[in-house]
């Protein structure tokens, strides 16, 4: 019999990420023989563009299977500081690009550099629960500020000036978000880095969903408008590569040694193989597959959208990146089912379709509120509302 081996304060304290567990179950339905329509996850369904593999196997036939630079390979950092010139005309030297295993490693790096034990950053609710969770492993805290439709589900302005206090260092935006897909434009970055300023703080912007931008929206870098603020990015999500493991940080000049060093002993080098595959990433011809992709996930949207709108789904803001719905549910729910885990779980296992349930990003309202990931193809999205429909006639 093993022994029953304490665990610390700190494993204790970060709960679970329901979505993964969510995942599982509709996994277990499949094994049975169920057909299940996967929209809990944030994964796109796309392959990784086929240059980007290519690339990847002929660095390992070239045997390029060693460790590389703790801050990832110099050629890497140069074709993602053209990237910045490309999308947005910044001038960034490749010497303040970190290259990290995925976006989480950057977010690891980013925190373990700046906040301190017993601090706090701020954090919107609803917001991506990792983070809340990072900021626990160093001992420090997130402060979560109740967003809503009124802010775009965005922390803004007022919102530093009423929860920035003496122990608050950092403050935590994405954009485009997750759950909700809102972003913040332009004049907002710009006044919400004023307001951070303004307290001697550090803003970090989680850029993660670039180039999922949707209307025709212009999409700036937070780097547009300070160039002290911290930007994390991934090849996650636009590029297709979430199983590679592979994102970046940008950070100011200043901290590279304290980066280095951190990365060094945390988790000595990202994958070299993802870095080697990473390159292609920014070839015209992986750029054009990825734009076809993004039109195909703004045509899912469109189709979703107005589908769970006529079942009595509400969306106060239309989403113009990522990948995902926000709904209220609240005028679905009735002693059956009294909040959206419950309805969540019941669709799974009445509809076969699988959603996340609010509670995985935050307690604001988070009962009234799910999350619809629309990384499948339309034909399965009609499929999954027509689903839903029948499921719910059953509840009334």
């Amino acid at each position: 019999m093993s022994k029953q081996i304490n665990l610390s304060q700190r494993a204790r304290d970060i709960e679970p990420f329901q979505v993964m567990d969510i995942l599982a179950q509709g996994k277990a339905l499949q094994a049975q023989g169920r057909d299940i329509i996967h929209l809990e996850i944030g994964e796109p369904d796309f392959l990784t563009p086929q240059p980007i593999i290519d690339a990847a196997v002929a660095s390992l036939k070239q045997g390029d299977t060693f460790y590389t630079p703790s801050l990832g390979l110099m050629a890497l950092r140069e074709k993602i500081a053209e990237w910045y010139q490309q999308q947005y005309q910044l001038t960034i030297s490749p010497r303040r690009i970190v290259v990290t295993p995925g976006a989480s490693g950057a977010l690891l790096l980013a925190i373990g550099a700046l906040l301190e034990a017993g601090k706090h950053l701020l954090m919107t609710d609803p917001g991506y629960p990792c983070n809340r969770h990072f900021a626990r492993f160093v001992e420090a805290s997130a402060v979560a500020v109740p967003v809503n439709a009124e802010s775009d589900y965005q922390l803004t302005p007022e919102h530093i000036e009423q929860y920035w206090n003496q122990n608050t260092q950092l403050a935590l935006v994405a954009t485009p978000s997750n759950p909700t897909g809102s972003i913040l434009d332009k004049a907002r970055l710009q006044a919400l880095a004023n307001a951070v300023r303004s307290k001697q703080g550090v803003l970090v912007v989680d850029e993660i969903y670039h180039g999922l931008n949707y209307d025709g929206t212009h999409l700036p870098s937070a780097l547009e408008v300070d160039d002290n603020t911290i930007v994390i990015n991934s090849f996650s999500k636009f590029f297709g590569m979430t199983g590679w493991r592979l994102g970046w940080l940008v950070i100011p000049e200043s901290l590279e040694p304290a980066i280095e060093r951190l990365a060094q002993n945390l988790f000595l080098a990202a994958p070299t193989t993802a870095q080697y595959a990473a390159l292609a990433a920014f070839e015209q011809r992986s750029l054009d597959i990825l734009e076809q992709r993004r039109q195909a996930f703004e045509k899912r949207r469109d189709t979703l959208l107005p589908a769970l709108t006529a079942l009595g789904f509400e969306f106060p803001v239309t989403p113009q990146g990522a990948f995902y719905l926000y709904a209220d549910c609240s005028k679905l729910l009735n002693d059956k089912v009294t909040d959206s885990m419950q309805l969540s779980r019941y669709l799974l296992n009445e509809a076969g379709v699988a959603i996340t349930p609010g509670q995985d990003f935050g307690h604001y309202q988070a009962a009234h509120h799910l999350r619809f990931a629309y990384t499948t193809e339309v034909s399965r999205l009609l499929t999954a509302a027509e689903r839903i429909e029948t499921a719910l006639q059953k509840l009334r």
